[in-house]
């Protein structure tokens, strides 16, 4: 029911969520001289859109991830770097999305990445491609955010991180456009 007490209609009651397929980003690293490209091979998460309100969930397993650079993929497998043993799950949750129009979003969460749990806000863009959805969004990451302070970890933070999530729709649809 809507807060004036009035039943939902069967448009308002719909609720699409679609699911994260695949993960891959780009960082903008050493004060912008190097860009570091990959992907993230385990993921998970969701775009919902519903009665009440629009979620944005996402995890990365950071051991998962694939440059194709020996030098990056052995730098960001560091433990010294990452301490992907002790913290391997990066998770965001969106605690505000707002719609600007035009498949432009401006989405505030947390994200838990290190052991470390820190607000983040960033604009997104939402847009429609194959048989599903692809959400792109930039964020930077300051190292004392993450509680990191020197070490290998210096050379690359604070960055500008760049995620592309291909995303597909749950349900009926999903086995149709698969």
């Amino acid at each position: 029911m809507l807060r004036s007490g009035r039943k939902l209609t069967a448009v308002e009651a719909i609720v699409t969520r679609w699911n994260v397929d695949s993960v891959d980003f780009d960082v903008d690293t050493v004060w912008g001289l190097t860009i570091a490209r990959g992907r993230f091979d385990r993921v998970a998460g969701s775009y919902e859109a519903g009665p009440e309100g629009t979620k944005i969930e996402l995890k990365v397993d950071s051991r998962s991830v694939v440059t194709g650079n020996g030098i990056w993929d052995d730098l960001l497998h560091s433990t010294e770097l990452s301490g992907l043993a002790e913290h391997p799950e990066v998770a965001f949750r969106s605690t505000r999305v707002l719609d600007s129009g035009q498949g432009k979003l401006q989405v505030e969460g947390l994200l838990r990445a290190a052991g470390k749990v820190v607000p983040l806000a960033f604009d997104a863009v939402l847009r429609r491609v194959d048989h599903g959805l692809q959400l792109e969004a930039a964020a930077t990451v300051h190292k004392e955010q993450l509680g990191k302070r020197g070490g290998q970890v210096g050379l690359i933070l604070p960055a500008v991180v760049h995620v592309r999530a291909r995303l597909i729709p749950l349900g009926p649809e999903a086995r149709r456009s698969r």
